[in-house]
């Protein structure tokens, strides 16, 4: 019973790590994103490939100035996380898939406000008690698949 208990708990400190990512990035707190990554995560996502957190933090960054074109300094865009699935792949380590609804929130000539449709694959790692994103690929669907051999809808054990 207290070993399912510690998985739920886990589950839940992890889940909360893609919700933190969300409302840090959309909210311009970039240099919170360290409550989020492990300082040596790889990050791949539509604006490259990032490894570090502080390469991490300043890709991210200008990513969110490039969004803010009506220099409103918080969300430009809106990440809405579901579909959250976790294994627990050891007492310290687990992976993970989530979906990404990503909104656009900026000014644009067009006026649909969904930018993207994708998945983040992550890898996840406890360091000194607290669980951190080791490694995330974010697999965009729409409105371009990034890699389709990557996005097969197959996902192991679930």
């Amino acid at each position: 019973m207290e070993n399912a208990i510690q998985q739920l708990i886990d589950r839940e400190a992890i889940r909360d790590l893609r919700t933190l990512y969300a409302h840090h990035l959309d909210g311009n707190n970039i240099q919170a994103l360290s409550e989020v990554f492990a300082a040596d995560a790889v990050v791949e996502v539509t604006v490259g490939k990032m490894e570090g957190i502080e390469a991490i933090k300043s890709g991210l960054q200008e990513a969110f100035a490039l969004y803010d074109r009506d220099n409103r300094r918080s969300f430009p865009f809106m990440h809405a996380i579901t579909n959250h699935w976790i294994k627990l792949t050891g007492p310290d380590t687990a992976e993970g898939r989530c979906y990404l609804i990503d909104f656009e929130t900026a000014s644009k000539p067009d006026p649909n406000p969904l930018l993207l449709l994708g998945l983040y694959a992550d890898e996840y790692k406890r360091i000194n008690g607290e669980w951190r994103i080791t490694r995330t690929r974010l697999e965009v669907v729409w409105p371009d698949r990034s890699n389709p051999e990557q996005v097969s809808g197959q996902t192991e054990g679930a």
